[in-house]
């Protein structure tokens, strides 16, 4: 295994991660609790900024810039859409 394939790795499981706290957060019915879930979330949340941000500077999670005429193309679509 290689690094960048270890570090896809970790990103997917923080992600996931943050998809278990996120609903956990919302439907905890104990205060306590969901202050946890949520000081977890946000710990989670840095984690993968940083693993995202060190691959980013590996070059190996490409950003790519999208126009903003396809931005607004699209936004028209999802309009239209909800319209109908």
């Amino acid at each position: 295994m290689n690094d960048k394939l270890i570090m896809e790795n970790i990103l997917l499981l923080l992600k996931g991660t943050c998809e278990v706290y996120v609903h956990g957060s919302q439907e905890a019915s104990n205060k306590k609790v969901h202050e946890i879930l949520k000081e977890s979330l946000r710990e989670i949340l840095k984690m993968q900024y940083q693993v995202y941000t060190k691959m980013t500077e590996c070059g190996w999670y490409q950003i790519t810039n999208i126009k903003s005429s396809e931005i607004k193309k699209t936004l028209s679509q999802l309009q239209n859409k909800r319209a109908n």
